[in-house]
C-alpha cells in the first residue's frame, strides 16, 4: 500500500464512495421531509421509526444543508418536556438549543422521547399512528428503549455521512441527564430487550461509541433517586445490595408530581409559539398490567403503599429499575468517555449524591479518565438556579464537547468545581471552590455532640415547617424562614454561635446508638433536617436533608445530602431528627419510637483546621462492603491555621 499504484486505488475507491454517499447525504436526513433554513442554519423535522417501529417526534440542525461527517450533539430533553426544549432560539435551557450549536458547526439531533408529546404521547399522535403507537409507551428512561433509541438515530445518521462516527456527543437534562449518563456507561454497548449487551452498531454496521459527555442534574440509581436508605456515602463507593436493601423512603411529593407529569402538561413541552395549556394530555402510559416492563402505574401505585417491601412485587419492581433504569448499575465493564457531570447541592429529587456515586466508582477504575464535577445551586428544586451558575455551566458544556469531539481549545479543568448556596435567591453564590476531588474539598471538620437520650416519635414534628420546605408544594424556595420552634417528638443537637464564618461543604455525617421500639427497624425511618437558625434566633433556613431506614440497633451512622451552605458569625447549626419529613417523605405506615443516644455529627468545612473551632478530619466511615472513593483516606498531620 505504500506504492504510488496503491495510493492511485486507495484515491480512487474514496472517490467512488464519496459519490455513492452524496445523494444520501443530499437527501432528506433521517427521512424528514419537512426541511428549511431557519436562525441561519438548515433543520428539517418529521417523524422516524425507531427501531422497534415507535414513531419519534424528531429535529436535525445542521450548519448548512448537505453537510456531511460532522460532530454529533445528541441533546435530549428533561421529563415531561419535548424536543422544543432545544428548539427556541430565545432560551439557552441547560444545555444550549439547538441553533447555537449548529452555528457552531455540529450536527445536533433533538427528539422526544417515545411516549411524551408527539412521539406517542398525546391523543392526536396516537391517532395519527394508531398501529406503531399501539407500544409506543413511555418506559422510565429503560435502557433498552428510550436509550436506544438514541443510539438508533445516531446509527442512521452515521450511515448517512451526516455524522461522523468518532466525534459523537450526548448531553441532555434531568431525564435527559439520566439517559446521558447511562449512553457514557454503555459507551460502545447496545442493550437488547432481554437484557443481552452486544456492541453498538449502526443499521449498516459501523462501530460506534460515544465520545463524550456532558449530563446535567441526572440520576444514576433510580431505586435510591426515589427512596433513598440513607447508606449512599458521598466517600465512598456503595454495592448495590447496601443502596437498594432496605428499600429506603419514598419521596412522595416528588414521586406523584412526576407520575402526574407523565400524563398531563404541567410544564412547557409544546411546541414553541404555542400557549400552554396546563393539564393537557401528553403522555402515554402502558395500561396497568398490560406490560411488567413498562407498568409506571403499577410501580408508582406499589411504591405508595409503603412499607414492608419484602414481598416478590416490590422486589421485582427494585430489580426492575436498578437493571434497566440506572447508569450505575450497567455493567462497568467499558471505560466511560470524557465526562463533564453537573449537580445541584439544593435539588431534593437528584441530589449530588447520585453523580457522586458514579464519579467515585469512575474515578477509581479509571484514574485517568477526564472526568469533571460541576456543583452548585441549580437543577429542580428547592434550587435556585442563580444565573452565573447556568452560564459558566453551559460555557464548561461547550469547551468539554470542543475539545473531545472536536480537539479545540486547551484540556477543560478536571476535578471538582463547587458553588455554595447563597440567601435571599436573588444573592450571588459564593464560589468558584475547586479540588481534585470531592472529598477534598473540605480541609477540615466540626464536630457536635449531645450524649443524654432523646426520644424520636413516628407522629413528631411540625406539618407547618414541612409543608414549607416541601420541594413541590412548598414552592420550591430554597431559601424560605420558617420558626425555629422546637417541635414535639423530635432530637436536636446544636451548636453554639459562631464566632466567625464556615462553609459547609461536604454530606454532614451522623453517628448515634438507636433503638427501635413499636416497629421492625426497616419499617421505621428517621428524617434528618439540618437548619442555619438566625442571629435573633426565632427562624430558620434548610441547609440539606436525608432519610434514613435504621438497622436493627446499636452505634450507627449515616449521611445528610452534600451541601454548601455559608454560616455566618452569629448564627447556629441545628440538626434535627425526626420520625417523617412530610409531606416531602411518605409516613410509615407503622408507629413507633426511636431513641437516639451519644448523637454526633460531623460536618466537613472549607476553613483549615485550628485547633478550636475547626477540627482535623476524621477518618471516614465505612459500611460494610463499602470501599473509599479517590481522595477520601486519611489526611496527613497539618499544624493548625493561627
Amino acid at each position: 500500500m505504500r506504492s504510488s499504484s496503491a495510493r492511485r486505488i486507495l484515491v480512487a475507491v474514496a472517490t467512488l464512495a464519496a459519490g455513492a454517499l452524496a445523494p444520501a447525504a443530499q437527501a432528506a436526513p433521517l427521512g424528514l421531509d419537512d426541511c428549511k433554513l431557519t436562525e441561519g442554519v438548515h433543520q428539517c423535522s418529521g417523524l422516524v421509526a425507531t427501531w422497534d417501529g415507535v414513531p419519534l417526534d424528531t429535529t436535525l440542525t445542521l450548519p448548512r444543508e448537505g453537510a456531511t461527517e460532522l460532530p454529533l450533539v445528541v441533546e435530549i430533553h428533561g421529563f415531561g418536556n419535548s424536543k422544543y426544549e432545544y428548539l427556541n432560539p430565545a432560551e439557552t435551557a441547560y444545555t444550549d438549543n439547538a441553533y447555537a450549536w449548529a452555528r457552531d458547526g455540529y450536527a445536533v439531533l433533538t427528539y422526544t422521547a417515545r411516549g411524551l408529546w408527539g412521539s406517542c404521547g398525546t391523543p392526536e399522535s396516537r391517532l395519527a399512528s394508531p398501529g406503531a403507537c399501539a407500544k409506543g409507551y413511555l418506559h422510565l428512561a429503560d435502557v433498552r428503549y428510550e436509550v436506544r433509541d438514541t443510539q438508533e438515530l445516531v446509527g442512521r445518521l452515521v450511515d448517512e455521512g451526516i455524522a461522523d462516527p468518532q466525534r459523537i456527543g450526548v448531553t441532555g437534562d434531568s431525564y435527559g441527564g439520566g439517559q446521558t449518563m447511562m449512553l457514557a456507561a454503555l459507551r460502545d454497548r447496545t442493550m437488547l430487550p432481554d437484557g443481552t449487551l452486544i456492541p453498538w452498531r449502526s443499521p449498516s454496521g459501523t462501530p460506534l461509541r460515544i465520545a463524550a459527555a456532558a449530563p446535567v442534574i441526572p440520576w444514576t440509581d433510580l431505586v435510591y433517586a426515589a427512596a433513598p436508605n440513607g447508606r449512599v456515602f458521598s466517600h465512598a463507593i456503595t454495592p448495590r445490595f447496601l443502596a437498594t436493601s432496605p428499600v429506603g423512603v419514598e419521596k412522595a411529593t416528588i414521586v406523584n408530581a412526576i407520575f402526574a407529569a407523565a400524563q398531563t402538561a404541567t410544564g412547557p413541552g409544546q411546541p414553541v409559539g404555542e400557549p400552554f395549556v396546563p393539564g393537557r394530555p401528553m403522555g402515554y402510559l402502558a395500561p396497568r398490567g398490560t406490560d411488567p416492563e413498562a407498568d409506571v402505574t403499577e410501580w408508582v401505585t406499589r411504591t405508595s403503599a409503603g412499607e414492608p417491601y419484602d414481598e416478590p412485587q416490590a422486589q421485582a419492581i427494585v430489580e426492575r429499575l436498578a437493571n434497566y433504569h440506572s447508569a450505575y448499575y450497567v455493567p462497568p465493564t467499558r471505560r466511560p468517555p470524557p465526562l463533564l457531570i453537573a449537580s445541584g447541592f439544593t435539588d431534593d429529587l437528584f441530589p449530588v449524591d447520585e453523580v457522586l456515586r458514579f464519579a467515585n466508582r469512575t474515578a477509581k477504575r479509571w484514574p485517568e479518565l477526564p472526568l469533571a464535577l460541576r456543583l452548585g445551586d441549580i437543577g429542580h428544586q428547592r434550587s435556585s438556579n442563580e444565573p452565573r451558575e447556568r452560564d459558566r455551566l453551559l460555557g464548561s458544556i461547550h469547551a468539554w464537547l470542543d475539545h473531545y469531539l472536536r480537539d479545540r481549545g486547551r484540556a477543560p479543568r478536571r476535578g471538582v468545581t463547587a458553588f455554595a448556596q447563597a440567601c435571599p435567591k436573588e444573592a450571588v453564590s459564593k464560589g468558584p471552590l475547586r479540588a481534585a476531588s470531592f472529598a477534598r474539598l473540605a480541609r477540615g471538620e466540626l464536630r457536635l455532640t449531645s450524649r443524654p437520650p432523646q426520644t424520636i416519635s413516628s407522629a413528631g414534628g411540625d406539618p407547618a415547617t414541612g409543608r414549607a420546605v416541601d420541594p413541590v408544594g412548598g414552592g420550591g424556595d430554597g431559601c424560605v424562614e420558617v420558626s425555629s420552634a422546637t417541635a414535639p417528638g423530635t432530637a436536636l443537637l446544636t451548636r453554639p454561635v459562631f464566632k466567625r464564618a464556615a462553609t459547609l461543604i461536604g454530606a454532614p455525617t451522623v453517628i448515634a446508638e438507636l433503638t427501635v421500639s413499636g416497629a421492625a427497624p426497616e419499617n421505621s425511618q428517621i428524617a434528618a433536617r439540618l437548619w442555619d437558625v438566625g442571629p435573633a434566633g426565632d427562624t430558620q433556613r434548610l441547609v440539606t436533608r436525608g432519610l434514613y431506614r435504621p438497622g436493627p440497633g446499636g452505634r450507627q451512622a449515616w449521611q445528610l445530602h452534600p451541601a454548601a451552605w455559608r454560616f455566618m458569625r452569629g448564627h447556629t447549626v441545628k440538626l434535627e431528627l425526626l420520625g417523617n419529613d412530610a409531606p416531602y417523605s411518605r409516613p410509615s405506615n407503622d408507629t413507633y419510637e426511636i431513641e437516639v443516644e451519644r448523637l454526633k455529627l460531623r460536618l466537613p468545612v472549607r476553613a483549615r483546621p485550628d485547633c478550636r473551632q475547626v477540627k482535623r478530619i476524621a477518618p471516614p466511615i465505612l459500611l460494610p462492603g463499602q470501599r473509599l472513593a479517590p481522595g477520601a483516606g486519611r489526611r496527613p498531620a497539618a499544624r493548625c491555621a493561627r
